[in-house]
């Protein structure tokens, strides 16, 4: 029995604790000193905790630096939605995530029902040519959807690949999970919100991938989707042919392989963050002095932009600070699911990191001229409160794991 035990131990960590141990990260340690560790922070993963608590509080200094400037920043707004995100995200903590396991058809409903949300009558709400948005009405009140289901398919996507218990053998499983996956993903697209649609397929995906599915499978996966890619653009860009992609979608594509092609477009917004990255040097020119924001050069500096605005006034040594932080609370993550025994948690767990690694690789790249453009929020940093709900909600996922780590499950 302790044989068996050992090499399902061994198995789950596989090529991706064999390298972070190669780079000397101690997996027993990061994955929180212990599993069975006793006290009176016994309840609390204090290695995910930690990092994310100070991102917060660092996107917190952030947003207050971007209110002094930009009117739509509203600080207020955005304490509202990080308290309203350390609820939520403490209930879900307080909650047996295992419960979830077997709930996979009622949470596909939920996802489902959250994405066609914005397309009921009276509720959707349009912003910046996307109907993303719900107004309740009487109050006043908008809420994005699409935000709150990034949760919520991990845990449809963990639950359903969990059935296969980390092997995904024929390829009609490997097909049912995909076609689920593509659910919400098709559905986010009809918004349009294609940046949202990209998180979902990659935290889904990363899912499908350590829950066992073959290297085979994924490499034919990722060659359709390319090529799927490539048609859809050509597609869009050609007269008389299908326009998949909208307009300023395209626009976005041209300028991140040639910023020259659209100067006042979409090319002075990536040249504008460019030059905001730039001119922080490298202790930044301090809070409020973010000459790029402050002045109205640098679009939505305070969301799509903010990793900008925020190298602007705190310089590389800030960028750098909170990556680092960024890098600590993912690795942490990633840490803990090597040392569960759950196949269900390890998959919650990586769909979670995975979710976390995007978004900051879509923003931060998008600011530097990496990426292309596609409106991605930086977790618990960028202003907007739907965001910040489903992050905190995300964080509180990890902490639930890590609280009923020692139960049978």
């Amino acid at each position: 029995m302790a044989q068996e035990q050992n090499a399902r131990e061994v198995e789950a960590r596989g090529s991706l604790g064999s390298l972070l141990e190669r780079f000397g990260f101690n997996l027993s340690s990061m994955g929180g000193v212990g599993l069975q560790r006793k006290g009176p922070l016994s309840e609390i993963y204090l290695m995910e905790l930690i990092p994310n608590l100070l991102i917060v509080v660092f996107g917190t200094i952030v947003m207050w630096s971007a209110s002094l400037t930009i009117a739509d920043a509203s600080f207020p707004r955005h304490l509202a939605g990080i308290a309203i995100g350390l609820v939520g995200g403490l209930l879900v903590w307080a909650y047996d995530y295992r419960v979830f396991a077997g709930m996979s058809t009622a949470l596909l409903a939920v996802d489902i029902v959250l994405m066609l949300l914005p397309s009921v009558p009276g509720l959707g709400y349009n912003a910046m040519g996307m109907t993303g948005w719900v107004q309740v009405p009487l109050i006043g009140l908008r809420f994005q959807p699409s935000e709150i289901a990034k949760p919520v398919t991990i845990l449809l996507m963990a639950s359903l690949t969990a059935q296969y218990n980390g092997r995904v053998e024929t390829l009609r499983e490997y097909l049912r999970l995909c076609g689920i996956l593509c659910v919400p993903f098709i559905l986010i697209l009809t918004q349009p919100d294609l940046g949202t649609g990209l998180i979902v397929l990659t935290l889904g995906a990363c899912i499908i991938i350590c829950g066992g599915a073959k290297s085979s499978w994924v490499l034919v996966t990722l060659g359709i989707i390319v090529v799927g890619a490539i048609v859809v653009v050509a597609s869009s860009m050609t007269e008389g042919l299908p326009s998949i992609l909208k307009p300023y979608q395209i626009n976005r594509l041209v300028v991140f392989v040639d910023p020259s092609v659209d100067p006042s477009g979409n090319g002075y917004n990536l040249q504008q963050a460019k030059i905001a990255v730039g001119s922080g040097g490298l202790l930044g020119k301090g809070i409020g002095n973010a000459t790029q924001a402050g002045g109205g050069f640098l679009p939505e500096a305070h969301t799509d932009f903010v990793f900008a605005l925020l190298a602007e006034e705190f310089g590389f040594l800030g960028s750098i600070v909170l990556i680092s932080l960024f890098g600590w609370m993912i690795l942490s993550t990633i840490a803990l699911a090597l040392r569960v025994e759950s196949i269900y948690a390890k998959l919650v767990l990586a769909g979670v990191a995975s979710m976390w690694a995007f978004q900051l690789l879509q923003n931060v790249g998008m600011c530097i001229g990496i990426m292309p453009i596609t409106g991605i929020p930086l977790p618990f940093v960028s202003f907007g409160s739907s965001s910040m709900v489903a992050q905190l909600m995300s964080a509180g996922l990890v902490q639930s794991v890590w609280h009923y780590r020692t139960k049978v499950g």
